[in-house]
């Protein structure tokens, strides 16, 4: 029999599982589910079904029937999902909507979705899984509460690969902005705070552009890294007066160019006062700028501001930002960009504690399940110790 109250687990952890597993239809889903939250809070060490499940009991077929829960039951992911964003929200007042990959290292090649990439950070290509994830951010926290699997090559062409890996026939090949774009739709029809930036790191792909694009048609507020040769024009020099009229067109250039050299009259210098706990403070370049893009009935483009640290000592301005956010004060801006980054100490918390690269499931729908149970109990780790604001209860009864 499954042993439901371990020692080691928080009391809590029964009514967080309560609260989340509500939209399960059976009795027997809601349980295990549980148990494999429970598991991934308590068992120490590598978070293989078979440890998670000697966790939790003596049973010879608890680990059967773990695996079976999380790769071949047919519960929907999302409503689980949607339960999870609420209660981090009552926890967590998110700044932002932070969209961050987490590249998921595999030894084989039959897990769903594994292929070959290469990773800018390490200059190396690995054999991995790329999960895009949407994290609810503020200073201090970021927090995984929905996700989408990058399937690319045979992933998408080859029937016989995806019935045995179990993918849903709807689900065709999508470029990560267009997963970003999904992960921003699915949260807008979630959140209680469905106007907060959307930030994300598109710098390394080719789809910048597309997702600006994407952003901008839903009127969105957005800060996006972007790629240092991505096309841009001045705004201070552009004038389209007639769609086929090139003449009246502005040169266009890459966003490293901007701010090749010593600044000029396309870019300015701001200095951003040091944040709290940080001693010094930060020099930013930034400059207004357009993305060479149609403009139906001659209308004038819409208006960006790019901006980069400067690291200064002769040494190259960081990571490219392009934002709509034009008149936004520079340490806001500037702000945003460090949210970015609690995403990789997230995902990292994930590898480390979570079960995050153990999972060995091949399957779809086995994915998904096991990265919102993860992400429940990290969601948990970081904020069940945070009660319900007074006003937010009440709000939400």
């Amino acid at each position: 029999m499954v042993t439901h109250a371990l020692r080691s687990a928080p009391s809590s952890v029964p009514v967080f599982a309560e609260r989340l597993f509500g939209p399960l239809p059976r009795a027997d889903q809601r349980r295990w589910a549980e148990v494999y939250l429970q598991s991934l809070l308590t068992t120490p060490g590598k978070k293989s079904v078979r440890r998670l499940a000697a966790t939790v009991s003596d049973s010879p077929t608890a680990s059967q029937s773990l695996h079976q829960f999380i790769n071949a039951s047919p519960w929907d992911w999302m409503p689980v999902r949607r339960e999870l964003t609420h209660w981090v929200e009552q926890r967590l007042t998110p700044r932002a909507w932070v969209v961050d990959l987490a590249v998921i290292r595999k030894r084989g090649e039959h897990s769903c979705g594994v292929h070959r990439r290469f990773v800018p950070s390490t200059g190396r290509s690995v054999t991995c899984q790329v999960g895009i994830g949407a994290f609810l951010a503020a200073p201090g926290a970021a927090v995984p509460v929905d996700w989408r699997l990058l399937l690319s090559g045979p992933w998408t062409r080859d029937a016989a690969l995806r019935s045995r890996t179990r993918i849903p026939e709807h689900v065709g090949p999508r470029t990560v902005e267009q997963h970003v774009l999904s992960l921003v739709d699915a949260l807008t029809g979630v959140s209680r705070h469905p106007s907060v930036p959307i930030v994300a790191d598109l710098s390394t792909t080719p789809g910048a552009p597309a997702l600006i694009r994407g952003l901008a048609l839903r009127n969105r507020d957005f800060l996006v890294a972007v790629p240092d040769g991505i096309t841009i024009s001045l705004g201070h020099h552009l004038r389209v007066h007639h769609r086929h009229s090139a003449e009246h067109r502005a040169p266009t250039l890459t966003g490293r160019s901007l701010f090749a050299g010593e600044p000029d009259d396309r870019t300015r210098i701001v200095t951003v006062p040091p944040a709290p706990g940080r001693a010094r403070s930060l020099t930013v370049l930034t400059g207004i700028v357009h993305l060479p893009e149609a403009s139906a009935g001659g209308s004038a483009p819409r208006t960006y501001r790019m901006l980069a640290t400067h690291p200064g000592a002769g040494r190259s301005p960081s990571r490219l930002w392009l934002t709509n956010l034009t008149h936004a004060r520079m340490a806001d801006l500037v702000e945003l960009t460090r949210l970015f980054s609690g995403t990789a100490g997230s995902i990292r918390e994930m590898e480390r504690d979570f079960g995050l690269l153990d999972f060995e499931g091949r399957s779809y729908p086995g994915w998904h399940h096991h990265m919102t149970l993860a992400s429940a109990a990290h969601a948990f780790s970081r904020l069940h110790h945070r009660g319900v604001p007074q006003e937010r209860a009440l709000v939400s009864a």
